[in-house]
């Protein structure tokens, strides 16, 4: 499965919210619980997938969240949340904004004036 999944472009989650990306030519893996979320993005990052994808329900857990913390030190694979089917959590905005904070120093995002 190595080859399957080297260089592409991964999605997890809820399996109605990621089964859509199959038709655009996305590696798909539905998850239950964090504990498969976790495990299948240890496997797709050990197989040398280039992005993942995931959804903010999938990843809003405290054992998802260690886990991505450590894939955030790494080069690849990107990973990036995305809104389920539900709508959004507003945690991919919150972990734009935080790193954006780190590169630059400073909130220039969400800078409000006045």
């Amino acid at each position: 499965m190595a080859k399957e999944t080297k260089g592409k472009i991964a999605v997890i989650g809820e399996h109605d919210s990621v089964m859509g990306f199959r038709a655009v030519g996305c590696s798909v893996f539905p998850t239950a619980t964090p504990q498969d979320t976790v495990a299948k993005l240890r496997q797709l990052a050990q197989e040398g997938a280039g992005a993942i994808f995931i959804t903010e329900t999938a990843a809003d857990n405290p054992l998802v969240q260690e886990y991505l913390a450590v894939l955030a030190q790494r080069t690849f694979p990107v990973v990036t949340l995305i809104p389920s089917l539900g709508g959004t959590r507003g945690l991919a905005m919150e972990r734009l904004k935080a790193n954006a904070e780190k590169a630059i120093g400073a909130d220039v995002l969400f800078q409000r004036k006045g």
